[in-house]
């Protein structure tokens, strides 16, 4: 599915279509809803029907109707209403997200539920969707099968590295394991052919020669972790370090053995088998940064926004200093994808996130929140330095050359002066932007 269809609701709908009426569809998808509305659910299953989903689904009205569901049967992605007196406060989340396990959660709020986004974030909820706005939940599916791929693939990464381990580990000549000996200084004494080419060297005697122990090329780490080992059998704790190739670039290995001791309990050595980590570390990252990044604009998402928000308000607790945080909107979407079309639409989203990311310190949290909203958190900023933030974000969006023209509304409050809580903080912003939105068509008219 292209990325280029996901700025409104409703070309992310029309971008799911299938390419061909047989191999692009999402395999049939069964959802268990916990919610005593039948209407809502309908609309729930109409609105995931219209995104081309093949649906089946099942009712439980409560926590225990839905743990013996889960028991009869599995699901791929469970929808629970919130708030629900099945499960007020933290321990009946933390219920309902042991009954569910790893089956992606979703909740579908009230706008009382709204207020406590941060704690459904913080009990393992996949996402949520406001209940005013169902047309977004298969959004929200789409991201919540994603997550759980990408996880089982990770997943399955590690088992399939843990099993290659324990079949090759004593194997000295495997291509993929560097064994070396070295002395209690960390320098090699001894190395195998697998390490002298996992560190980019020609020969053994090349390396041996390169690795004298006042340079640090190869630090062991036998200051730290390596020299902690297991009064049973003496073996050396793993740990992972960064190397330096030949040629300077970074080299993430993994480090496991055993220390050698003379007869009096000196050590004298280490014998240790090195695996190259640095393709599953940067594995890992692109994962992290898929599960945390708006695929179409490269900034945050609203679940990394919203985890920053929660941040900073506990650091504010504890310093007793204010942040800010900028709600954006991007005028008139709708009429640019109706004129120029859905690329022109989504090329324009990207314009004003590349705005936005210009505009950001390192400190700051840049998202997109979904549809034409972005977000903008600046810690430690006061209300007028935000403000003025806002302002030259409009004003170099109204100054890009490029067509069609940009607009952009803003909301701006802080914490604790305009809003104490993260649903608070949110609302108030977009009354704010509302308002802003107002006076400008009011200019118009």
């Amino acid at each position: 599915m292209s990325s280029l269809t996901q700025n409104n609701v409703q070309s992310d709908q029309r971008g799911f279509r299938p390419e061909s009426t047989d191999s692009r569809r999402f395999p049939p998808l069964h959802i268990l809803f916990i919610h005593r509305d039948a209407d809502t659910v309908e609309c729930c299953l109409q609105e995931l029907k219209k995104a081309q989903f093949t649906v089946s689904a099942d009712i439980a009205l409560n926590l225990a109707q839905c743990t013996e569901q889960l028991r009869s049967q599995s699901y791929d992605v469970v929808v629970a209403e919130y708030p629900s007196p099945s499960w007020n406060g933290s321990q009946g989340l933390q219920s309902l997200r042991q009954a569910v396990e790893e089956t992606p959660l979703l909740f579908l709020t009230t706008s009382k539920g709204k207020e406590s986004i941060a704690e459904l974030t913080a009990h393992g909820a996949f996402d949520y969707v406001d209940g005013e706005h169902i047309a977004q939940l298969p959004m929200a599916v789409r991201r919540a099968l994603n997550e759980k791929k990408l996880r089982t693939e990770l997943e399955e990464a590690g088992k399939a590295l843990k099993h290659s381990q324990s079949l090759y580990r004593a194997l000295v000549d495997n291509p993929a394991y560097g064994v070396c000996r070295c002395d209690a200084q960390g320098k090699f004494v001894s190395v195998n052919q697998a390490l002298v080419t996992m560190l980019g060297y020609a020969t053994k005697e090349e390396l041996l020669a390169a690795n004298h122990p006042s340079d640090g090329v190869f630090d062991l780490g036998t200051g730290s972790a390596l020299a902690e080992r297991s009064a049973e059998r003496m073996r050396i704790n793993p740990i992972e370090i960064e190397w330096k190739r030949k040629n300077g670039t970074a080299l993430k290995v993994r480090l496991s053995g055993r220390g050698i001791f003379d007869e009096h309990g000196d050590c004298v050595g280490h014998e240790i088998i090195a695996v190259d980590v640095t393709e599953e570390r940067t594995l890992e990252q692109q994962l992290r940064n898929q599960a945390s990044s708006d695929s179409l604009t490269g900034l945050a998402n609203h679940r990394r926004l919203f985890d920053a928000l929660h941040a900073e308000i506990c650091r504010s607790k504890r310093t007793k200093r204010e942040f800010s945080l900028v709600l954006l909107d991007l005028d008139g979407l709708k009429k640019i994808n109706d004129r120029y079309g859905h690329l022109a639409g989504d090329r324009a989203l990207c314009r004003l996130a590349l705005i936005l990311a210009d505009c950001s310190r390192s400190i700051d949290t840049a998202a997109r929140q979904g549809g034409d909203e972005f977000a903008l958190v600046l810690p430690e900023t006061g209300i007028a330095a935000a403000t003025l933030v806002a302002h030259r974000i409009c004003d170099l969006a109204a100054k890009d050359a490029e067509e069609p023209r940009l607009s952009v509304s803003v909301g701006v409050v802080s914490y604790t002066k305009d809003a104490d809580t993260i649903g608070t903080m949110v609302r108030a912003a977009d009354q704010a932007l509302y308002a802003m939105k107002l006076a400008k068509a009011a200019r118009v008219s």
